[in-house]
């Protein structure tokens, strides 16, 4: 907590980003290759 009081850095867009591709593999488990996963988290962003 005293790091994010004194470090004007953060790093909550990239935590955001990995959550969506997170989001976006659990939602295409199984189902197509790498290409089509790419894809879809390429479009999301």
């Amino acid at each position: 907590v005293q790091a994010a009081i004194d470090i004007p850095f953060s790093n909550g867009l990239l935590e955001g980003t990995v959550n969506k591709i997170k989001a976006v593999k659990r939602q295409m488990y199984n189902r197509a290759g790498i290409k089509l996963l790419r894809a879809k988290i390429i479009y999301s962003q």
